[in-house]
């Protein structure tokens, strides 16, 4: 079995500006126009771009809204160095909502990319 989380952006380029050139993930397919796949370790993030404003499924009373949201889905990316990562996603326009180092543990931040979608980031090192 293989899997993949699909992330709706409101424009392609900027999703692919922020998750392929920023991140460093790597771009492996272009099934249509609006709609990238990229690699991501073992895994594939799928980039699909969805107008703001638009329903998720028919008859939903909930539209698409790239301000910061809550979901309860969300990616994990176990990083080697947390630092210079988190300094690239700042950089390429995410934002750090909380960030945890504990003698001991391994660091993790609780993040935002610039669409309102939510992620962690989790040194590998304690």
């Amino acid at each position: 079995m293989k899997y993949s989380v699909s992330i709706d952006v409101p424009n392609l380029d900027a999703g692919l500006a922020f998750y392929r050139d920023a991140l460093g993930l790597v771009e492996v397919a272009r099934p249509i126009p609006i709609y990238a796949v990229l690699k991501c370790g073992d895994a594939r993030i799928g980039l699909m771009e969805k107008a703001a404003g638009s329903k998720p499924a028919p008859g939903s009373e909930d539209v698409r809204r790239y301000e910061r949201h809550w979901t309860p889905v969300h990616i994990d990316f176990d990083v080697d160095d947390f630092e210079a990562f988190l300094a690239g996603a700042v950089a390429a326009g995410a934002t750090i909502e909380q960030k945890h180092q504990v003698s001991g543990r391994p660091p993790i931040a609780f993040c935002a990319d610039p669409f309102g979608n939510g992620f962690c980031v989790l040194g590998t090192a304690a």
